[in-house]
């Protein structure tokens, strides 16, 4: 038996997608960008998966704009509008952002640009007063991820989009409030409008999708610059070809993702309860890393202390199951969210996550939780640091 629990890492592409793209790579291969009938037919089916996302995500078409994944619509996002202030401004972002904010916001701090990265709490929430408190005259961009790639965790975007725009009615210069949304598009309901975003990022392959396409969107009258120069496409703000066959299926899973929504959120549901409450069940010392009441739906963040997370992976991998101990962008490092939410260091050592997709089903979750005890017992006794293995930590006197 294999088991997938990697979905927040990536998914596999949809039947019927793939079936939607290959006519692309094959039969109608133009350039959307030339006169004759191949590049007109390409131009179409261009327009039309930009008419499909903006009408998901309640925008006008022509503020879609088609990236190669969701790490070059954060970049271009924050590059891309911090270039087009005219000055060094301020940007605020938070401690947990995926990288691909985090490492652009230390880009442009190096850079000359004033970075805030905002504390979260115990569950992996920033406040919005706390957002409210660090805009100063200069601040020109707020990016808050809409949920976390590691615990689940939603932030209270449409509260801060709000706050926001209230303050924007006083101010000569606009604070700017772009999302990542990469991990929560196609799992719950998103309205640009009503979130309060002037930007938008996403990546298929999150969503059953291709890899290696995403879009960004960005509110009519938002002022960015393109980071990269070559060619007239996407309105000048992302040049180069476009990439019609994988367009063409994120356009169409994001679709299926949105029209199959509400039965997958209850089988995501029913399998997440019975995996907590298996473990809960029958391996002790264990915690939970993330808001319960506010996570995306399909994410467990679960520490099993006094192990390594990674030696568990190993372990669950070789009776076929694949889990992950966090971002997929950062593995073999320490994880910089656990850290940021106060987790013990130890419980973050031993931290796994494990994201569900459409396919899985709920025999695979009975059968993790019919191996994982046995599992977590066999590394604790090898463990230093557990009770049961040859040094108690606790019980270790202090120099």
């Amino acid at each position: 038996m294999k088991i997938y629990f990697d979905n927040s890492s990536t998914t596999a592409v949809s039947p019927a997608v793939l079936d939607e793209m290959r006519p692309y790579f094959l039969t109608q291969y133009g350039n959307a960008s030339t006169l004759h009938s191949f590049g007109r037919d390409a131009r179409a089916a261009l327009d039309q998966a930009r008419l499909g996302i903006s009408q998901i995500i309640n925008c006008n078409p022509d503020e879609i704009f088609f990236t190669g994944c969701g790490t070059e619509s954060d970049n271009l996002a924050l590059f891309g509008t911090m270039a087009a202030s005219g000055s060094k401004g301020h940007i605020i972002t938070t401690k947990i952002e995926h990288h691909a904010v985090l490492y652009t916001a230390q880009a442009l701090q190096k850079a000359g640009y004033t970075v805030t990265f905002l504390d979260v709490d115990k569950q992996g929430l920033v406040s919005v007063e706390s957002v409210k408190a660090a805009i100063t005259a200069d601040t020109k961009l707020v990016s808050v991820m809409q949920a976390n790639n590691e615990v689940g965790t939603l932030e209270p975007i449409a509260e801060i989009g709000k706050m926001i725009a209230e303050l924007n009615l006083n101010r000569a210069n606009k604070i700017y409030f772009h999302t990542d949304a990469v991990q929560s598009i196609g799992k719950i309901a998103i309205d640009v409008k009503n979130l309060g975003v002037d930007m938008l990022s996403a990546s298929a392959h999150k969503f059953n999708g291709p890899k290696g396409v995403g879009f960004l969107y960005v509110k009519r009258g938002t002022n960015i610059f393109p980071i990269m120069y070559g060619g007239h496409q996407e309105n000048g703000l992302r040049p180069g070809t476009e990439n019609i066959a994988e367009i063409v299926g994120m356009a169409k899973a994001l679709q299926l993702a949105y029209q199959a929504h509400d039965e997958a959120a209850a089988r995501l549901k029913i399998m997440r309860e019975t995996l907590k409450e298996g473990i809960c069940g029958s391996i002790e010392d264990v915690s939970f890393n993330g808001c319960a009441a506010c996570n995306i739906g399909n994410i467990i963040n679960v520490s099993f202390n006094y192990i390594e997370g990674e030696a568990l992976l190993a372990r669950l991998d070789a009776h076929g199951i694949a889990a992950s101990t966090g971002s997929a962008c950062a593995t073999g490092s320490p994880s910089h969210v656990l850290a940021a939410m106060g987790v013990d260091p130890i419980a973050a050592q031993g931290a796994i996550r494990f994201s569900f997709g459409k396919d899985n089903t709920l025999d695979e979750v009975k059968y993790t939780l019919s191996v994982l005890p046995k599992l977590v017992n066999g590394l604790r006794e090898m463990s230093p640091l557990w009770k049961g293995g040859g040094v108690n930590v606790k019980a270790r006197p202090k120099n």
